[in-house]
Protein backbone atom coordinates (compact mmCIF):
# COMPACT_ATOMS: atom_id res chain seq x y z
CA UNK A 1 0.00 0.00 0.00
CA UNK A 2 2.56 2.48 1.00
CA UNK A 3 4.70 1.82 -2.50
CA UNK A 4 1.33 2.11 -4.29
CA UNK A 5 0.92 5.89 -2.91
CA UNK A 6 4.41 6.89 -3.05
CA UNK A 7 3.95 5.63 -6.49
CA UNK A 8 1.15 7.97 -6.94
CA UNK A 9 3.07 10.99 -5.51
CA UNK A 10 6.02 10.48 -7.98
CA UNK A 11 3.70 9.77 -11.14
CA UNK A 12 1.49 13.18 -10.23
CA UNK A 13 5.11 14.69 -9.31
CA UNK A 14 6.72 13.90 -12.36
CA UNK A 15 3.68 15.01 -14.77
CA UNK A 16 3.63 18.15 -13.30
CA UNK A 17 7.29 18.71 -13.88
CA UNK A 18 6.73 18.04 -17.51
CA UNK A 19 4.08 20.05 -17.74
CA UNK A 20 5.85 22.72 -16.51
CA UNK A 21 10.15 22.48 -17.65
CA UNK A 22 9.30 21.39 -21.06
CA UNK A 23 7.72 24.85 -22.41
CA UNK A 24 10.93 26.38 -20.09
CA UNK A 25 13.56 24.09 -21.93
CA UNK A 26 12.21 24.53 -25.16
CA UNK A 27 11.73 28.87 -24.44
CA UNK A 28 15.59 28.60 -23.07
CA UNK A 29 16.54 26.65 -26.71
CA UNK A 30 14.82 29.65 -29.27
CA UNK A 31 15.83 32.51 -26.41
CA UNK A 32 19.79 31.57 -26.74
CA UNK A 33 19.27 30.59 -30.32
CA UNK A 34 17.19 33.83 -30.85
CA UNK A 35 20.24 36.30 -29.48
CA UNK A 36 22.91 34.12 -31.78
CA UNK A 37 21.16 35.26 -34.76
CA UNK A 38 20.31 39.06 -33.89
CA UNK A 39 24.09 38.77 -33.60
CA UNK A 40 25.01 37.33 -36.69
CA UNK A 41 21.96 39.39 -38.58
CA UNK A 42 23.59 42.61 -37.58
CA UNK A 43 27.11 41.77 -38.79
CA UNK A 44 25.53 40.44 -42.30
CA UNK A 45 24.09 43.71 -42.23
CA UNK A 46 26.94 45.52 -41.89
CA UNK A 47 28.84 43.49 -44.47
CA UNK A 48 25.50 44.39 -46.73
CA UNK A 49 26.65 48.01 -46.49
CA UNK A 50 29.99 47.41 -47.68
CA UNK A 51 29.37 45.18 -50.58
CA UNK A 52 27.14 47.00 -52.50
CA UNK A 53 30.27 49.20 -53.75
CA UNK A 54 32.06 46.03 -54.14
CA UNK A 55 29.07 44.74 -56.86
CA UNK A 56 28.59 47.98 -58.60
CA UNK A 57 31.92 48.68 -59.54
CA UNK A 58 33.15 44.83 -59.67
CA UNK A 59 36.17 44.96 -57.24
CA UNK A 60 36.10 43.53 -54.34
CA UNK A 61 38.03 45.94 -52.16
CA UNK A 62 38.69 45.88 -48.44
CA UNK A 63 35.47 43.50 -48.46
CA UNK A 64 37.77 40.03 -48.92
CA UNK A 65 39.89 41.29 -45.89
CA UNK A 66 36.88 42.38 -43.30
CA UNK A 67 35.55 38.67 -44.29
CA UNK A 68 39.05 37.12 -43.67
CA UNK A 69 39.70 39.16 -39.98
CA UNK A 70 36.29 38.21 -39.38
CA UNK A 71 36.43 34.35 -39.57
CA UNK A 72 39.34 34.60 -37.88
CA UNK A 73 38.05 36.28 -34.96
CA UNK A 74 34.75 34.74 -34.43
CA UNK A 75 34.87 31.34 -36.57
CA UNK A 76 32.53 32.49 -38.62
CA UNK A 77 32.33 31.98 -42.48
CA UNK A 78 30.92 34.33 -44.93
CA UNK A 79 30.17 34.77 -48.38
CA UNK A 80 29.76 37.35 -50.73
CA UNK A 81 27.29 36.62 -54.24
CA UNK A 82 26.11 38.39 -56.57
CA UNK A 83 22.59 38.65 -58.30
CA UNK A 84 23.28 35.46 -60.47
CA UNK A 85 24.32 33.56 -57.57
CA UNK A 86 28.12 33.75 -58.26
CA UNK A 87 30.36 34.09 -54.95
CA UNK A 88 31.88 36.91 -55.67
CA UNK A 89 34.37 37.19 -51.94
CA UNK A 90 34.30 34.29 -49.51
CA UNK A 91 36.19 34.13 -46.28
CA UNK A 92 39.07 31.04 -46.06
CA UNK A 93 37.47 28.55 -44.51
CA UNK A 94 33.96 29.15 -46.05
CA UNK A 95 32.09 25.59 -47.02
CA UNK A 96 29.13 26.05 -48.66
CA UNK A 97 25.92 22.92 -47.37
CA UNK A 98 22.45 22.97 -48.48
CA UNK A 99 21.28 25.51 -45.86
CA UNK A 100 23.49 28.40 -47.18
CA UNK A 101 22.22 27.59 -50.74
CA UNK A 102 18.31 27.93 -49.62
CA UNK A 103 19.84 31.30 -48.10
CA UNK A 104 21.22 32.48 -51.04
CA UNK A 105 18.30 32.06 -52.87
CA UNK A 106 15.97 33.29 -50.07
CA UNK A 107 18.07 36.32 -49.76
CA UNK A 108 18.69 36.92 -53.27
CA UNK A 109 15.03 36.95 -53.68
CA UNK A 110 14.89 39.77 -51.69
CA UNK A 111 13.80 38.43 -47.72
CA UNK A 112 16.14 37.76 -44.45
CA UNK A 113 16.96 34.27 -44.00
CA UNK A 114 17.97 32.80 -40.57
CA UNK A 115 18.12 29.33 -39.95
CA UNK A 116 17.28 26.82 -37.57
CA UNK A 117 14.47 28.49 -35.69
CA UNK A 118 16.00 26.76 -32.86
CA UNK A 119 19.65 24.88 -32.07
CA UNK A 120 18.84 21.54 -29.78
CA UNK A 121 21.59 19.47 -28.45
CA UNK A 122 20.89 16.82 -30.60
CA UNK A 123 21.15 18.97 -33.83
CA UNK A 124 24.07 19.05 -35.45
CA UNK A 125 24.63 21.86 -38.03
CA UNK A 126 25.49 25.69 -38.42
CA UNK A 127 23.21 28.74 -37.82
CA UNK A 128 22.86 29.75 -41.34
CA UNK A 129 21.98 33.78 -41.99
CA UNK A 130 21.40 35.36 -45.12
CA UNK A 131 20.70 39.47 -45.78
CA UNK A 132 20.08 40.86 -49.33
CA UNK A 133 21.96 43.41 -51.10
CA UNK A 134 20.00 45.93 -51.94
CA UNK A 135 20.80 49.10 -53.83
CA UNK A 136 17.76 51.96 -53.93
CA UNK A 137 15.36 48.46 -54.49
CA UNK A 138 17.28 46.90 -56.14
CA UNK A 139 18.79 43.33 -55.26
CA UNK A 140 22.52 43.20 -56.14
CA UNK A 141 23.17 40.28 -54.00
CA UNK A 142 23.23 38.35 -51.17
CA UNK A 143 25.53 37.86 -47.57
CA UNK A 144 25.37 34.66 -46.53
CA UNK A 145 26.78 33.43 -43.16
CA UNK A 146 27.24 30.46 -41.86
CA UNK A 147 27.74 30.29 -37.24
CA UNK A 148 28.98 27.06 -35.58
CA UNK A 149 26.64 26.10 -33.12
CA UNK A 150 28.77 23.93 -30.45
CA UNK A 151 28.76 26.74 -28.43
CA UNK A 152 25.00 27.35 -28.67
CA UNK A 153 24.05 23.76 -27.92
CA UNK A 154 26.49 23.58 -25.03
CA UNK A 155 24.26 27.02 -23.24
CA UNK A 156 21.01 25.36 -23.99
CA UNK A 157 22.60 21.66 -23.09
CA UNK A 158 23.82 23.15 -19.55
CA UNK A 159 20.13 25.14 -19.12
CA UNK A 160 18.41 21.92 -19.97
CA UNK A 161 21.31 19.72 -17.38
CA UNK A 162 20.57 22.83 -14.68
CA UNK A 163 16.58 22.41 -15.09
CA UNK A 164 17.12 18.23 -14.83
CA UNK A 165 18.82 19.09 -11.72
CA UNK A 166 16.11 20.88 -10.63
CA UNK A 167 13.88 18.69 -11.40
CA UNK A 168 15.29 15.54 -9.44
CA UNK A 169 16.05 17.42 -6.54
CA UNK A 170 11.87 18.13 -6.76
CA UNK A 171 11.16 14.31 -7.01
CA UNK A 172 13.80 13.61 -4.46
CA UNK A 173 11.94 15.85 -1.91
CA UNK A 174 8.94 14.67 -3.32
CA UNK A 175 9.81 10.46 -2.53
CA UNK A 176 11.12 12.18 0.63
CA UNK A 177 7.55 13.74 1.57
CA UNK A 178 5.30 10.76 -0.02
CA UNK A 179 7.71 8.46 2.21
CA UNK A 180 6.71 10.36 5.15
CA UNK A 181 3.18 11.27 4.59
CA UNK A 182 2.08 7.10 3.50
CA UNK A 183 4.07 6.13 6.52
CA UNK A 184 1.87 9.13 8.57
CA UNK A 185 -1.15 7.52 6.76
CA UNK A 186 -0.31 3.96 7.12
CA UNK A 187 1.30 3.40 10.21
CA UNK A 188 -1.95 3.10 11.86
CA UNK A 189 -3.29 0.38 9.46
CA UNK A 190 0.11 -1.26 9.90
CA UNK A 191 -0.69 -1.46 13.73
CA UNK A 192 -3.62 -2.21 13.66
CA UNK A 193 -2.51 -5.41 11.18
CA UNK A 194 -0.10 -6.16 13.66
CA UNK A 195 -2.20 -6.47 16.96
CA UNK A 196 -4.91 -8.26 14.96
CA UNK A 197 -2.64 -10.96 14.37
CA UNK A 198 -1.66 -10.60 18.04
CA UNK A 199 -5.30 -10.98 18.93
CA UNK A 200 -5.88 -14.15 17.19
CA UNK A 201 -3.24 -15.74 17.90
CA UNK A 202 -4.21 -15.25 22.03
CA UNK A 203 -2.61 -11.99 22.78
CA UNK A 204 -6.13 -10.83 24.15
CA UNK A 205 -4.69 -7.93 26.14
CA UNK A 206 -2.93 -6.02 22.76
CA UNK A 207 -4.33 -2.78 21.64
CA UNK A 208 -3.40 -0.30 18.99
CA UNK A 209 -2.17 3.22 19.43
CA UNK A 210 -4.96 5.61 18.86
CA UNK A 211 -2.95 8.73 18.67
CA UNK A 212 -1.19 8.23 15.60
CA UNK A 213 -2.21 9.23 12.15
CA UNK A 214 -5.21 11.14 10.23
CA UNK A 215 -7.91 11.99 12.81
CA UNK A 216 -10.08 9.40 11.03
CA UNK A 217 -7.83 6.78 11.76
CA UNK A 218 -7.39 7.13 15.29
CA UNK A 219 -11.50 7.07 15.39
CA UNK A 220 -10.95 3.62 13.78
CA UNK A 221 -8.50 3.14 16.22
CA UNK A 222 -10.29 3.57 19.15
CA UNK A 223 -13.24 1.92 18.00
CA UNK A 224 -11.58 -0.80 17.76
CA UNK A 225 -9.81 -0.84 20.78
CA UNK A 226 -13.49 -0.43 22.15
CA UNK A 227 -14.52 -3.63 20.55
CA UNK A 228 -11.42 -5.89 21.37
CA UNK A 229 -12.19 -4.91 25.03
CA UNK A 230 -16.28 -5.67 24.87
CA UNK A 231 -14.92 -9.11 23.26
CA UNK A 232 -12.44 -9.83 25.67
CA UNK A 233 -14.78 -8.82 28.36
CA UNK A 234 -17.47 -10.86 26.97
CA UNK A 235 -14.92 -14.00 26.41
CA UNK A 236 -13.92 -13.91 30.45
CA UNK A 237 -17.50 -13.42 31.42
CA UNK A 238 -18.45 -16.81 29.47
CA UNK A 239 -15.36 -18.54 30.90
CA UNK A 240 -15.78 -17.54 34.27
CA UNK A 241 -19.59 -18.77 34.13
CA UNK A 242 -18.66 -21.86 33.04
CA UNK A 243 -15.82 -22.40 35.26
CA UNK A 244 -17.87 -21.03 38.19
CA UNK A 245 -21.12 -22.89 36.96
CA UNK A 246 -18.94 -25.96 37.06
CA UNK A 247 -17.95 -25.51 40.22
CA UNK A 248 -21.11 -24.35 41.87
CA UNK A 249 -22.60 -27.68 40.70
CA UNK A 250 -20.06 -29.96 42.39
CA UNK A 251 -20.92 -29.33 46.07
CA UNK A 252 -24.81 -29.87 44.90
CA UNK A 253 -23.76 -32.47 43.28
CA UNK A 254 -21.83 -34.43 45.94
CA UNK A 255 -24.91 -33.74 48.41
CA UNK A 256 -26.98 -35.65 46.11
CA UNK A 257 -24.88 -38.51 45.41
CA UNK A 258 -24.33 -38.85 49.10
CA UNK A 259 -28.22 -38.87 49.69
CA UNK A 260 -28.66 -41.35 47.08
CA UNK A 261 -25.82 -43.88 48.34
CA UNK A 262 -27.62 -43.88 51.79
CA UNK A 263 -30.92 -44.95 49.97
CA UNK A 264 -29.21 -47.82 49.24
CA UNK A 265 -29.53 -50.02 52.40
CA UNK A 266 -33.10 -49.35 52.63
CA UNK A 267 -34.06 -50.88 48.70
CA UNK A 268 -34.78 -54.49 48.77
CA UNK A 269 -36.48 -54.95 46.10
CA UNK A 270 -34.07 -56.19 43.14
CA UNK A 271 -35.38 -53.47 40.10
CA UNK A 272 -35.23 -50.52 43.24
CA UNK A 273 -31.14 -51.88 43.04
CA UNK A 274 -30.89 -51.72 39.76
CA UNK A 275 -32.30 -48.22 39.70
CA UNK A 276 -30.30 -47.35 42.77
CA UNK A 277 -26.95 -48.37 41.17
CA UNK A 278 -27.73 -46.42 37.46
CA UNK A 279 -28.55 -43.20 39.43
CA UNK A 280 -24.98 -43.50 40.97
CA UNK A 281 -23.77 -43.95 37.91
CA UNK A 282 -25.52 -41.28 36.49
CA UNK A 283 -24.26 -39.04 39.17
CA UNK A 284 -20.18 -40.08 38.46
CA UNK A 285 -21.10 -39.26 34.89
CA UNK A 286 -22.13 -35.83 35.71
CA UNK A 287 -19.30 -35.48 37.57
CA UNK A 288 -17.41 -36.28 34.82
CA UNK A 289 -18.75 -33.33 32.87
CA UNK A 290 -18.37 -31.17 35.66
CA UNK A 291 -14.40 -32.10 35.65
CA UNK A 292 -13.77 -31.95 31.77
CA UNK A 293 -15.74 -28.36 31.70
CA UNK A 294 -13.51 -26.93 34.51
CA UNK A 295 -10.67 -28.31 32.60
CA UNK A 296 -11.87 -26.60 28.92
CA UNK A 297 -12.45 -23.21 30.76
CA UNK A 298 -8.79 -23.47 32.37
CA UNK A 299 -7.42 -24.30 28.96
CA UNK A 300 -9.21 -21.48 26.98
CA UNK A 301 -8.32 -19.24 29.29
CA UNK A 302 -4.01 -20.29 29.02
CA UNK A 303 -2.33 -17.10 28.08
CA UNK A 304 0.18 -16.93 25.52
CA UNK A 305 2.74 -17.91 27.38
CA UNK A 306 5.37 -20.28 26.31
CA UNK A 307 7.62 -22.92 27.85
CA UNK A 308 10.10 -25.13 26.55
CA UNK A 309 9.45 -29.01 27.77
CA UNK A 310 11.18 -32.44 26.95
CA UNK A 311 8.29 -34.09 25.39
CA UNK A 312 10.29 -37.75 25.43
CA UNK A 313 10.25 -37.08 29.23
CA UNK A 314 6.87 -36.05 29.78
CA UNK A 315 6.31 -38.38 27.49
CA UNK A 316 7.62 -41.36 29.52
CA UNK A 317 6.04 -39.90 33.10
CA UNK A 318 2.75 -40.38 31.40
CA UNK A 319 3.07 -43.58 30.22
CA UNK A 320 4.35 -44.72 33.96
CA UNK A 321 1.12 -43.25 35.13
CA UNK A 322 -1.33 -45.02 32.62
CA UNK A 323 0.58 -48.40 32.84
CA UNK A 324 -1.39 -49.46 35.99
CA UNK A 325 -4.87 -49.23 34.49
CA UNK A 326 -3.31 -50.32 31.28
CA UNK A 327 -2.29 -53.35 33.38
CA UNK A 328 -5.20 -53.67 34.89
CA UNK A 329 -7.52 -53.70 31.06
CA UNK A 330 -5.07 -55.88 29.98
CA UNK A 331 -3.63 -53.60 27.61
CA UNK A 332 0.08 -53.25 26.30
CA UNK A 333 1.94 -50.05 26.71
CA UNK A 334 4.95 -49.21 25.06
CA UNK A 335 6.91 -45.85 24.37
CA UNK A 336 9.19 -45.40 22.10
CA UNK A 337 11.77 -42.06 22.13
CA UNK A 338 15.29 -41.69 21.85
CA UNK A 339 16.93 -38.85 24.12
CA UNK A 340 15.53 -35.46 24.39
CA UNK A 341 12.71 -34.21 22.15
CA UNK A 342 12.30 -30.33 23.30
CA UNK A 343 8.64 -28.56 22.20
CA UNK A 344 7.52 -24.92 22.93
CA UNK A 345 3.88 -24.99 24.16
CA UNK A 346 1.53 -23.43 26.35
CA UNK A 347 1.80 -24.99 30.22
CA UNK A 348 0.50 -28.49 30.69
CA UNK A 349 -0.44 -29.09 27.35
CA UNK A 350 1.78 -32.15 26.50
CA UNK A 351 0.53 -33.66 29.75
CA UNK A 352 -2.99 -33.13 29.62
CA UNK A 353 -2.60 -33.79 26.06
CA UNK A 354 -1.13 -37.13 26.63
CA UNK A 355 -3.22 -37.97 29.29
CA UNK A 356 -6.39 -37.37 27.29
CA UNK A 357 -5.52 -39.46 24.19
CA UNK A 358 -4.01 -42.67 25.97
CA UNK A 359 -6.80 -42.66 28.76
CA UNK A 360 -9.26 -43.28 25.29
CA UNK A 361 -6.51 -45.49 23.50
CA UNK A 362 -6.12 -47.64 26.53
CA UNK A 363 -10.24 -47.35 27.03
CA UNK A 364 -11.28 -48.58 23.55
CA UNK A 365 -8.14 -50.93 22.86
CA UNK A 366 -9.70 -53.84 25.08
CA UNK A 367 -8.12 -56.70 26.41
CA UNK A 368 -5.25 -58.03 24.33
CA UNK A 369 -4.86 -54.55 22.63
CA UNK A 370 -2.16 -52.63 21.72
CA UNK A 371 -1.13 -49.06 22.50
CA UNK A 372 2.23 -47.21 21.75
CA UNK A 373 3.35 -43.24 21.62
CA UNK A 374 5.74 -42.57 20.07
CA UNK A 375 7.60 -39.04 20.08
CA UNK A 376 9.94 -37.96 16.81
CA UNK A 377 11.14 -35.08 15.09
CA UNK A 378 9.18 -34.16 12.18
CA UNK A 379 8.70 -30.72 9.59
CA UNK A 380 10.85 -29.05 12.26
CA UNK A 381 9.27 -29.43 15.54
CA UNK A 382 8.54 -32.33 17.64
CA UNK A 383 5.29 -35.47 17.14
CA UNK A 384 4.05 -37.40 19.79
CA UNK A 385 1.65 -40.18 18.31
CA UNK A 386 -0.53 -42.66 19.97
CA UNK A 387 -1.67 -45.36 18.28
CA UNK A 388 -4.26 -47.71 19.25
CA UNK A 389 -5.64 -51.30 17.68
CA UNK A 390 -9.27 -50.41 18.79
CA UNK A 391 -12.09 -50.19 16.29
CA UNK A 392 -10.97 -46.67 14.71
CA UNK A 393 -13.28 -43.91 13.65
CA UNK A 394 -14.92 -43.81 10.01
CA UNK A 395 -13.96 -40.33 7.87
CA UNK A 396 -17.22 -38.57 9.04
CA UNK A 397 -16.83 -39.33 13.30
CA UNK A 398 -13.09 -37.96 12.37
CA UNK A 399 -14.55 -34.42 11.32
CA UNK A 400 -16.81 -34.56 14.27
CA UNK A 401 -14.74 -35.70 16.82
CA UNK A 402 -13.16 -32.18 18.00
CA UNK A 403 -16.95 -30.75 18.66
CA UNK A 404 -17.86 -30.39 22.01
CA UNK A 405 -20.31 -33.10 24.05
CA UNK A 406 -19.82 -35.10 20.73
CA UNK A 407 -19.92 -38.93 21.13
CA UNK A 408 -19.72 -41.63 18.60
CA UNK A 409 -23.86 -43.41 17.86
CA UNK A 410 -22.18 -46.54 19.24
CA UNK A 411 -20.20 -45.64 22.27
CA UNK A 412 -23.29 -43.33 24.31
CA UNK A 413 -23.42 -45.86 27.23
CA UNK A 414 -19.50 -45.72 27.66
CA UNK A 415 -17.78 -43.13 31.12
CA UNK A 416 -16.86 -40.04 29.05
CA UNK A 417 -17.98 -36.61 28.73
CA UNK A 418 -17.29 -35.76 25.01
CA UNK A 419 -14.67 -32.96 25.81
CA UNK A 420 -11.40 -34.60 25.73
CA UNK A 421 -10.81 -33.95 22.14
CA UNK A 422 -12.13 -30.45 22.85
CA UNK A 423 -9.67 -30.22 25.62
CA UNK A 424 -6.56 -31.43 22.86
CA UNK A 425 -7.63 -28.92 20.39
CA UNK A 426 -7.35 -25.63 22.40
CA UNK A 427 -4.43 -26.39 24.36
CA UNK A 428 -2.50 -27.52 20.76
CA UNK A 429 -3.64 -24.58 19.00
CA UNK A 430 -3.03 -22.27 22.21
CA UNK A 431 0.74 -23.80 21.38
CA UNK A 432 0.57 -23.21 17.59
CA UNK A 433 0.78 -26.71 16.60
CA UNK A 434 -1.86 -28.98 15.57
CA UNK A 435 -3.97 -32.46 16.12
CA UNK A 436 -4.36 -34.69 13.39
CA UNK A 437 -5.89 -38.31 13.22
CA UNK A 438 -6.49 -41.12 10.77
CA UNK A 439 -7.34 -44.28 10.44
CA UNK A 440 -4.44 -46.63 11.83
CA UNK A 441 -3.71 -50.13 9.53
CA UNK A 442 -4.97 -52.84 9.60
CA UNK A 443 -7.16 -51.41 12.73
CA UNK A 444 -7.34 -48.78 15.01
CA UNK A 445 -6.90 -45.04 15.04
CA UNK A 446 -3.64 -43.04 15.58
CA UNK A 447 -3.92 -39.45 16.61
CA UNK A 448 -0.87 -37.16 16.29
CA UNK A 449 0.27 -34.21 18.18
CA UNK A 450 2.80 -31.21 16.79
CA UNK A 451 4.55 -28.63 18.60
CA UNK A 452 6.75 -26.53 17.36
CA UNK A 453 10.67 -26.79 18.30
CA UNK A 454 11.96 -23.95 20.40
CA UNK A 455 14.42 -22.66 18.45
CA UNK A 456 15.25 -23.61 14.48
CA UNK A 457 17.33 -25.94 12.72
CA UNK A 458 18.15 -27.39 16.47
CA UNK A 459 16.22 -30.04 17.95
CA UNK A 460 16.47 -32.67 20.24
CA UNK A 461 17.73 -36.47 19.68
CA UNK A 462 13.78 -37.67 19.04
CA UNK A 463 13.76 -40.43 17.01
CA UNK A 464 14.14 -39.59 13.57
CA UNK A 465 15.65 -36.52 14.57
CA UNK A 466 18.84 -34.68 13.91
CA UNK A 467 21.23 -34.29 16.29
CA UNK A 468 21.51 -30.95 18.38
CA UNK A 469 24.27 -28.63 17.90
CA UNK A 470 26.86 -28.16 20.43
CA UNK A 471 25.48 -26.49 23.91
CA UNK A 472 22.94 -26.52 25.61
CA UNK A 473 19.12 -25.92 24.76
CA UNK A 474 17.48 -23.33 25.42
CA UNK A 475 15.13 -23.76 28.31
CA UNK A 476 15.82 -27.02 28.91
CA UNK A 477 18.98 -29.34 29.31
CA UNK A 478 21.95 -30.34 26.75
CA UNK A 479 20.52 -32.61 23.75
CA UNK A 480 22.10 -35.88 24.22
CA UNK A 481 20.92 -39.76 23.83
CA UNK A 482 18.31 -40.83 26.99
CA UNK A 483 17.67 -44.48 26.78
CA UNK A 484 13.96 -44.99 27.96
CA UNK A 485 12.94 -46.41 31.54
CA UNK A 486 13.82 -50.41 30.90
CA UNK A 487 10.11 -50.71 32.25
CA UNK A 488 8.73 -48.47 29.34
CA UNK A 489 9.95 -50.26 26.74
CA UNK A 490 7.72 -52.88 26.43
CA UNK A 491 4.82 -53.07 29.26
CA UNK A 492 2.28 -56.22 29.04
CA UNK A 493 -0.96 -57.27 30.37
CA UNK A 494 -1.26 -58.33 33.86
CA UNK A 495 -4.02 -60.06 35.32
CA UNK A 496 -7.64 -58.56 35.38
CA UNK A 497 -7.94 -58.54 39.13
CA UNK A 498 -4.79 -56.14 39.94
CA UNK A 499 -5.99 -53.65 41.88
CA UNK A 500 -5.85 -50.31 40.26
CA UNK A 501 -5.95 -46.96 42.21
CA UNK A 502 -8.36 -44.39 40.58
CA UNK A 503 -5.79 -41.90 39.64
CA UNK A 504 -3.39 -42.50 37.15
CA UNK A 505 -0.80 -40.16 37.87
CA UNK A 506 -0.38 -37.43 40.08
CA UNK A 507 -2.68 -34.34 39.10
CA UNK A 508 -4.08 -36.55 36.34
CA UNK A 509 -7.21 -38.30 37.11
CA UNK A 510 -7.28 -41.67 35.09
CA UNK A 511 -10.84 -41.24 33.76
CA UNK A 512 -11.78 -37.72 33.94
CA UNK A 513 -10.62 -36.03 30.73
CA UNK A 514 -9.62 -38.07 27.47
CA UNK A 515 -9.93 -37.87 23.97
CA UNK A 516 -12.07 -39.79 21.43
CA UNK A 517 -8.83 -42.34 20.55
CA UNK A 518 -11.61 -44.96 19.36
CA UNK A 519 -15.35 -44.53 18.24
CA UNK A 520 -16.50 -42.62 21.27
CA UNK A 521 -15.70 -39.58 22.23
CA UNK A 522 -15.42 -38.28 26.20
Amino acid sequence: MRRRLVISYLLLMVLVLLALETPLAATLASRETDRVRADRLADATRFASLAGPALRGGVPGPLSGELAAYEELYGIGAAVVDRDGRTVVVSPDWRAGRDAETARDTALAGQQFSGPEAVWPWVDGPLVVAVPINDGGEVLGAVVTATPAGKVRRTVTVWWLLLAGIGLLAVLACVSTAFGLAGWVLRPVTELDAVTHEIAEGDRGARVQHRLGPPELRRLAASFNNMADAVSDVMDRQRAFVAHASHQLRNPLTALRLRVEELGPSLTDPDGRAEHRLALEETDRLALVLDALLTLARAEREENQRVTVDAAEVAASRVAAWEPLARHRSVTLRLRARGPAYARTVPTAVDQALDALIDNAVKFSGAGGEVTVTVRYADGGTALEVRDTGPGMTPGQLDQATERFWRAPDAQNIDGAGLGLTIVAVLVDASDGRLTMRAGEPRGLVAELWFPAPWDGATSGAEGSPAAPGGPAPDGPPPGPVDPPPALAAIGPTPADTPVPKQAGPGHPAGDVGVDGAPAGI
